[in-house]
């Protein structure tokens, strides 16, 4: 039973790590080579797009507005750029018109970079066509910038302190209740089975000395 606890710890874990992974705020150095709204029909890849925005209502279907950059490396990335509202993850965007004006105005070419630094949230997917939501955007000194992910590094400092904390709290819990229930549960069996096996004892002996008992005629 050991490896079936441990694998449950492991999909608990993996689970764990992709819901932060994917809503954890990351930034990304790029540079922007064009912004777009484009009529997008929702499918199976649904619970991947935010709601429509504040204010309009929602369908199967509704335009959507895309940022078009390019990394360092040379290779194309484009972000969703979509309100999330009051909803999750709770990064309270309200402003995606806004944002793609300023998106719009840091667009340059290979010849002449601006780089900047694109904070979002999500994965790209080319097989489900999934895109990260672009949450801000800010002009910074080149691409080789190095950017500390500080609220990443706080949040996650934190997670880890209530993560050991609440692991105590169930280790004193088991030691001051489980256990002892446990270990009852173990001793009450122990003496029923004790009694058993005297009972069992008895009847072997009373069968035992029928068996020898010499046959009468």
């Amino acid at each position: 039973m050991k490896w079936l606890k441990w694998t449950v710890v492991v999909a608990l874990a993996l689970i764990v790590f992709a819901f932060l992974h994917y809503t954890l705020p990351q930034r990304d150095i790029v540079r922007i080579v064009d912004t777009e709204v484009r009529r997008v029909d929702f499918g199976e890849n649904s619970i991947f797009w935010a709601n429509a925005d504040t204010g309009t209502t929602g369908g199967s279907n509704r335009d959507v507005r895309f940022i078009n950059a390019i990394r360092p490396s040379g290779r194309p990335i484009v972000y969703r750029n979509e309100d999330t509202g009051w909803g999750w993850p709770p990064y309270f965007k309200l402003d995606s018109s806004n944002l793609q004006a300023e998106a719009g105005d840091m667009v340059s070419s290979g010849s002449d970079p601006r780089w900047v630094a694109v904070r979002h949230y999500g994965w790209r997917n080319e097989f489900m066509t999934i895109y990260p939501n672009a949450v801000g955007v800010r002009p910074v000194a080149g691409p080789d910038v190095t950017l500390i992910p500080w609220f990443n590094i706080v949040f996650l400092t934190f997670l880890a302190i209530f993560l050991l904390f609440l692991w105590g709290l169930l280790r004193r819990f088991r030691r001051r209740m489980v256990d002892p229930m446990v270990a009852d549960g173990r001793a009450q069996w122990d003496r029923v089975d004790a009694y058993a096996d005297e009972r069992r004892s008895g009847l072997r002996r009373w069968l035992d000395g029928w068996r020898r008992k010499p046959p009468r005629y």
